[in-house]
């Protein structure tokens, strides 16, 4: 009798838990601040000819602010910031390439169904303007022009209100390169879209909103 009551008191105990769990970690803050850091990859044909950036670059930064008007979906404003390095012409040809978008959030998670109660998928698009400015006394050929963002977030709640995040991001650029005669003449400038792999944290401003 004694050992099946111990047995009756331990799985309520996992079922209370299990569920206190699901309770606590379902739930979607109102407001999030979000910051990450990760690398970029510039498409080639974005530079002059003989000038591209490395394949894969270091650092990209991202901060933004999300606001959920319900579970399932929301808006964020966010700023990156990403450095290329072009190795072929001179170790002092860098480039800053920054960004700010306005974007479109929406979670399927819960039409997903099959993920654990820890981890979402957050889907984000939207319009933005890119700032690029070179390095190394090339001022000159510094551009700005609108972009198109779209995205795919990975959360893992690590505690109620923080997460650990992975995003892919590709940002396409809506503009082309000019024409530069001599081509060197435009050395340092990028008119292209970026691919960028970021990990962060996703903090909540809120308490619990969307409760059910």
């Amino acid at each position: 009798m004694r050992r099946f009551l111990k047995q009756y008191i331990f799985f309520c105990l996992v079922v209370f838990m299990t569920f206190n769990s699901h309770a606590q970690f379902k739930d979607t803050s109102k407001w999030k601040a979000l910051v990450a850091l990760g690398f970029n990859s510039p498409s080639t044909n974005g530079f002059i000819e003989g000038a591209e950036a490395q394949t894969i670059n270091f650092p990209t930064v991202n901060l933004g602010i999300q606001h959920m008007f319900k579970k399932e979906y929301g808006i964020k404003l966010d700023y990156g910031f990403n450095r290329f390095k072009i190795n072929e012409v001179s170790p002092d040809v860098k480039i800053n390439y920054s960004r700010i978008n306005a974007q479109f959030v929406f979670d399927p998670t819960e039409y997903i169904g099959f993920l654990p109660v820890r981890l979402r998928t957050i889907l984000h698009a939207g319009p933005g303007f890119s700032f690029v400015k070179p390095l190394g006394g090339l001022s000159n050929n510094k551009q700005s022009y609108l972009n198109l963002l779209g995205g795919l977030e990975v959360h893992y709640a690590i505690a109620e209100k923080v997460s650990v995040y992975v995003d892919t991001a590709f940002i396409y650029g809506l503009t082309s390169l000019d024409d530069y005669d001599p081509v060197l003449s435009g050395l340092g400038a990028f008119n292209g879209s970026v691919f960028n792999v970021t990990v962060g944290l996703a903090i909540s401003l809120s308490g619990c909103q969307f409760c059910d």
